[in-house]
């Protein structure tokens, strides 16, 4: 009888396990081929895994995984956003400009910068949901719109930011106790105390989240696998932690990211207008006729949309330094590359915010592992052409067997 019993727990352990691997394969793919990617690189340029080269491929992620992560929720839902590197640049403009030429301070222009995204994505969502003109066009349209205005406004001109507001792209927490250099070993004491908050605030996610899936009866993992999850998570975690700490610290740039990680994490996964993202992607009539309100939310979404490229917009031009008629052009390319990468399907429905993170990433590691080695632009743009279209055909080729 008990051989019986432990034979169902085998059984029910294993197909736990394979449908969590069916129902991410993307995510999983994706990740381990960004440690593939990382392994390569490190293997091909010594000067890859060093702190510093790592502290600057985390900050040329930041910019990138905040825009995935309010593109995921647009391709979700069935939609597509090519404006979004044109409102970056278009964004990033109009805080420079309100600063240099109308001597707005750093939180002023900010948040005129965001209240402006919030617009364009009002905008945006009022002619795709409440005048049915496809996403394609209307951000077509708007990609059109917002370069004709970074021209306008910019003259064709490099304006200058301030030191004060490129802290926020280019600078890093300070110390509480003990000064930290790059040349020194001793590592950054306000990154370890993020990093015992982040892990305690994993434990105490895990733990809560168990302890309901044994309340509501549903099947949990085995305590040797819960562990070894969390033990490989927490080694994760701390990995990434301890490469920022022997440099110079978490940037600002990259706490912004965790943030709206967070908060679009629970967004998608703990909230009713998430669950309706995703029931309107996945089959519209049938979200229609369960009474979601599918014109309301898919202008919160474009409203959204606008809002993190504004925040993306804020991000790379404090991170460059200046506001220039060239900027944002071409990056919805890698923001929707990112997503789809990382597990956004492009037939709606399926995306999470952590795969985003995770797309932004691989593109950053790609782009970044080839700039050290010197690789050409056009070899550049080919790599990360032949990642985005591996990414769709996992997606198409999953979709398939699941059928």
């Amino acid at each position: 009888m008990n051989i019986n019993i432990e034979k169902q727990k085998t059984g029910i352990t294993f197909e736990m396990i394979r449908l969590s691997i069916r129902n991410h394969i993307r995510q999983y793919t994706m990740f381990i081929a960004l440690i593939g990617i990382m392994i390569i690189f490190s293997i091909m340029n010594e000067a890859f895994l060093t702190p510093r080269n790592l502290s600057t491929l985390f900050l040329q992620t930041a910019h990138i995984a905040i825009l995935a992560s309010g593109v995921v929720l647009v391709i979700v839902a069935g939609h597509i956003d090519l404006s979004i590197g044109a409102v970056v640049g278009f964004t990033g403009a109009v805080a420079a400009i309100l600063q240099a030429h109308y001597g707005f301070d750093v939180i002023s222009a900010i948040l005129i910068t965001l209240f402006i995204g919030a617009l364009i994505g009002l905008w945006q969502g009022y002619w795709v949901a409440y005048r049915e003109v496809p996403a394609f066009i209307v951000t077509l349209a708007g990609m059109m719109i917002f370069n004709g205005l970074l021209l306008g406004i910019t003259k064709g001109e490099t304006i200058a930011t301030n030191s004060t507001f490129n802290k926020i792209g280019q600078g890093y927490i300070p110390t509480l106790f003990f000064t930290n250099s790059p040349k020194d070993l001793i590592p950054h004491d306000t990154t370890i105390l993020f990093l015992i908050l982040v892990i305690i605030g994993y434990l105490w996610y895990e733990w809560k989240n168990r302890k309901e899936r044994i309340k509501y009866q549903f099947d949990i993992l085995p305590t040797y696998l819960f562990i070894l999850k969390i033990v490989a998570t927490i080694l994760l975690i701390s990995s990434i932690f301890l490469v920022m700490a022997f440099y110079r610290g978490i940037p600002y740039s990259i706490l912004i990211l965790m943030a709206i990680g967070e908060l679009y994490h629970f967004i998608t996964t703990k909230t009713i207008f998430g669950r309706h993202i995703y029931a309107i992607g996945g089959n519209k009539e049938a979200a229609k006729l369960s009474g979601i309100h599918i014109q309301r939310t898919t202008l919160w979404i474009f409203v959204s949309s606008g809002i993190l490229g504004a925040i993306g917009g804020i991000i790379y031009t404090a991170r460059v330094g200046s506001a220039a008629a060239s900027a944002g052009q071409g990056m919805e390319l890698d923001v929707i590359a990112a997503a789809i990468i990382g597990g956004t399907s492009t037939l709606g429905g399926q995306g999470t915010i952590i795969g985003a993170i995770i797309g932004a990433l691989v593109m950053s590691t790609l782009n970044n592992g080839m700039l050290l080695m010197d690789v050409g632009t056009t070899e550049r743009f080919v790599v990360r052409g032949l990642v985005l279209l591996l990414a769709v055909w996992i997606d198409i080729a999953s979709r398939k067997k699941q059928l």
